[in-house]
């Protein structure tokens, strides 16, 4: 046998053309974060804090954070995405003690699309029943959330809206994002 081709294959390969469509106005842009790095931390109640601070203790991270929100050192970002799961993205997690929490590696699992410009927000709120004003949704907060029935993450980022989708539902919401931009001005980088 020769080698395996380890190489990631996008659930969007294929489906995934770069340029700019839709109206002259350059009022939404998403590209495909590549290469996605991301794994879940599950802990019990009572191993929260000892499993958190165990698992990320060379991350260098100013704290745990609160329900629905994310830290981030360097390219390092930590998400709770539920009162004791957190997903730890950017870097992979080592193997922890069974009693203190569970580790998984979600990277093949997801596709991760990085929304920006003026009228992001305004695209995702056709989809997702969150109030993504400033005020609500501020640089920093997580939500689990429906999109077209399918569960999906939406972070945002000091980059822009990350919405995490299922791999095996990516490209046809990529497919309803794509054509609902093209009347804002779609640019796909």
């Amino acid at each position: 046998m020769g080698d395996i081709n380890t190489a990631r294959v996008s659930a969007l390969d294929g489906h995934y053309q770069k340029g700019h469509f839709g109206v002259d106005a350059k009022g939404v842009s998403i590209v495909e974060v590549s290469d996605l790095v991301l794994w879940q931390l599950a802990v019990w109640p009572d191993t929260v804090e000892s499993a958190f601070a165990g698992a990320t203790q060379s991350l260098n991270l100013p704290a745990m954070p609160g329900y629905c929100q994310s830290v981030t050192a360097g390219d390092t970002s930590v998400l709770r995405i539920e009162p004791l799961k957190f997903w730890v993205h950017g870097v992979s997690l080592e193997s922890l003690d069974a009693e203190q929490s569970v580790v998984l590696d979600l990277s093949h699992s997801r596709t991760q699309l990085r929304i920006t410009g003026p009228q992001a927000a305004t695209l995702l709120n056709g989809y997702l029943p969150i109030d993504l004003r400033e005020s609500s949704f501020p640089v920093g907060s997580v939500a689990s959330t429906a999109f077209h029935h399918v569960g999906v993450t939406l972070w945002r980022s000091a980059d822009g809206y990350e919405l995490f989708l299922p791999r095996g539902f990516a490209l046809s919401l990529w497919e309803l994002l794509q054509e609902s931009a093209l009347q804002y001005g779609l640019t796909v980088e």
